[in-house]
């Protein structure tokens, strides 16, 4: 009975602390968010299998964590560098249709990753129907799409019949 109980606070203080500082939504979470919750399920297996630790520390330690990221996410307010160090900064990886290929390096990612978010979010097929495609914090890739071809048919684009 002590394993459900032990799971029962540990779940409660875990859900209560995560709605009093309204973590955001999976999709959302930053590197830096990812690590946090790491630790923190580490830290609440402990209490809850017992391992020598008491309830009172795995809450200790989860509410330790807790406040140190709240304090960070103060400090990334007011500080945007610290807030760029911390969670990156958005990064172009395709201009105008072409790949910049010192950034799809620095960011691991070849053209059919680009051209995959391209599929999935606007049905588009080659690089060229691409205005930017941007690498965000969170690690998703936006495509911006050419709006209206410029002047006729935009780069690459098929006149629109």
């Amino acid at each position: 009975m002590e394993p459900v109980l032990r799971a029962a606070i540990v779940y409660t203080v875990l859900l209560v602390l995560f709605r009093i500082t309204g973590a955001r939504a999976v999709g959302q979470l930053t590197t830096f968010d990812f690590v946090l919750l790491l630790i923190i399920s580490e830290a609440a297996q402990n209490g809850m299998v017992g391992n020598n630790f008491s309830l009172t520390n795995t809450i200790i330690l989860v509410v330790t964590l807790i406040v140190i990221d709240v304090a960070l996410a103060l400090v990334k307010q007011r500080a945007p560098r610290v807030e760029r160090w911390l969670d990156g900064m958005p990064l172009v990886i395709v201009e105008r249709g072409r790949p910049l290929p010192e950034f799809l390096a620095h960011a691991r990612l070849d053209e059919s990753d680009v051209l995959t978010a391209a599929r999935r979010l606007h049905g588009l097929e080659r690089m060229e129907q691409i205005k930017y495609a941007v690498l965000e914090r969170d690690g998703d890739i936006s495509i911006i799409p050419w709006d209206q071809p410029a002047g006729g048919a935009g780069v690459g684009r098929q006149p629109v019949a």
